[in-house]
């Protein structure tokens, strides 16, 4: 990414939800390392054909969210093309396997799990249904939920949008009523590598919120982002362009709070990506909890 990433880190570490001393307001805090990654993206929101016809056919904030969709339905286009060529670019997993040995750690043989954008299903369905938990996979990318069927094919499987998680929509919209009001509580855990970040940063505490909607009281959250004070810029993926947000890690732990989450532990790491010219980055892996 280009000059707006703001200081990035070096070496490997842990969440302290703290500013470090002798940095100012716009520098990052709390953690010490990180990386970068990407999740999913298709085309047609079943309910919405291909988008808002007429500009006075809706208010301004339908508008707006309707060029929101049809701007994710294209990435997930982009990420039907990109296949597996994603996993070659970021062949490095410790954290996110870290997050899937918490999460079997913490819960019960059988326990409903949501992985939002799942992707291609690797690592985290694999680990986490090979472990005994009852695993769902959303995605709005056609190509990625197919190779994930292939890959994991005791889960079940929705292609929806995740922004309309916990809302009619996803009835409406997605033949998945139990991704909406009807499934809240449902799910003792959910995943979210790398799958928030495709969306703008006025959208993610959105999403954070729905998201905590479908957990059960104490439900877990494992979160992977990229530290970066970016909102929705376009950079360049294995020959497309993807829209791409990420937080400071105050911004982040603010964002997780105001949405009902506890950050219980976290981690960073420096990683850059492999067969591609982006520079290197920071991944942040968050361990949180639902609260009230």
């Amino acid at each position: 990414m280009d000059a707006s990433v703001r200081d990035r880190g070096g070496a490997h570490g842990e969440w302290d939800g703290r500013r470090g001393q002798g940095q100012s307001a716009g520098r990052r805090p709390g953690w010490k390392g990180a990386l970068r990654i990407v999740t999913t993206g298709q085309i047609s929101d079943p309910a919405q054909g291909h988008g808002p016809t007429s500009a006075t056919a809706a208010s301004r904030e339908a508008a707006r969210l309707c060029r929101r969709r049809a701007e994710r339905a294209l990435q997930a286009l982009a990420f039907d093309s990109i296949g597996t060529r994603y996993g070659e670019v970021f062949p490095a997993k410790s954290g996110q396997l870290a997050c899937g040995e918490w999460l079997l750690d913490e819960l019960e043989p059988g326990a409903r799990v949501l992985d939002i954008g799942c992707g291609t299903g690797e690592p985290t369905l694999r680990q986490l249904a090979d472990g005994g938990l009852a695993m769902t996979g959303i995605d709005l990318s056609d190509g990625m939920l197919r190779l994930a069927r292939q890959a994991v094919p005791q889960a079940a499987f929705h292609r929806i949008d995740m922004y309309d998680l916990a809302t009619e929509r996803a009835g409406r919209a997605w033949a998945a009523p139990e991704l909406g009001p009807a499934g809240a509580g449902a799910f003792a855990a959910a995943t979210a590598f790398f799958s928030l970040i495709l969306l703008p940063q006025d959208e993610i505490p959105v999403v954070l919120g729905r998201i905590r909607e479908l957990l059960r009281p104490g439900g877990l959250l494992a979160l992977g982002m990229v530290e970066a004070d970016l909102d929705h810029a376009p950079i360049p993926f294995l020959g497309h362009e993807l829209r791409i947000s990420g937080y400071l890690r105050e911004d982040l732990a603010q964002a997780l709070a105001a949405a009902g989450f506890a950050v219980e532990s976290g981690s960073g790491h420096p990683y850059a990506p492999a067969s591609t010219t982006l520079p290197p980055e920071e991944q942040l892996f968050l361990r949180c909890r639902r609260v009230s």
